[in-house]
């Protein structure tokens, strides 16, 4: 005869009023447009919560939004931007890298970058699949590479290369 599992019986039925199972599939964790994390509509304010969230952030073959940490996941909601560009970069091979709020860091695809209602720069990132919104100092980083030719159009500096840069001063509140 075996035995019943220990532990907690796992919930049957619906859930009560106004109340969620969490379960992989529902886990009430979103990422707003800001990116800011929240949970049942309550936000998360410990920072190492925060920063495990930013590091276990991966996006699946069918373009959901998990967390993994260690063998547990489950799906989340993306507002809009999944990731925060935290710094830019010149390498010494004359590219402009972006480091991530999940601390990779990949080339910078100029033509990716855009420019929001707000003035807040984005770019695509992740094989183009994901967007990263730039943190103020990344923005302020990426300011300082760009320079504008006799014609207006705007140019990142990397070294001796310039990479054609899609937006505009207006686009950019200058």
């Amino acid at each position: 005869m075996t035995q019943p599992p220990s532990g907690p019986t796992p919930p049957s039925g619906p859930p009560p009023p106004g109340k969620r199972w969490h379960t992989r599939e529902d886990s009430g964790i979103r990422l707003d447009a800001r990116l800011r994390w929240w949970h049942d509509d309550e936000p998360i304010e410990h920072p190492r919560i925060i920063e495990l969230f930013n590091s276990s952030l991966v996006l699946d073959e069918q373009g959901r939004y998990q967390l993994q940490i260690g063998q547990d996941w489950c799906f989340i909601q993306v507002e809009d931007a999944a990731y925060e560009v935290r710094t830019v970069d010149v390498t010494p091979d004359e590219r402009v890298s972006v480091r991530l709020s999940d601390r990779t860091a990949e080339a910078l695809e100029p033509d990716t970058l855009a420019v929001d209602s707000e003035g807040v720069l984005s770019c695509r990132v992740k094989r183009g699949r994901a967007k990263a919104r730039f943190s103020r100092d990344a923005q302020y980083q990426l300011g300082e590479l760009m320079e504008q030719d006799e014609d207006g159009r705007l140019y990142l500096r990397a070294g001796q290369r310039r990479l054609a840069v899609p937006v505009s001063l207006e686009s950019l509140g200058a």
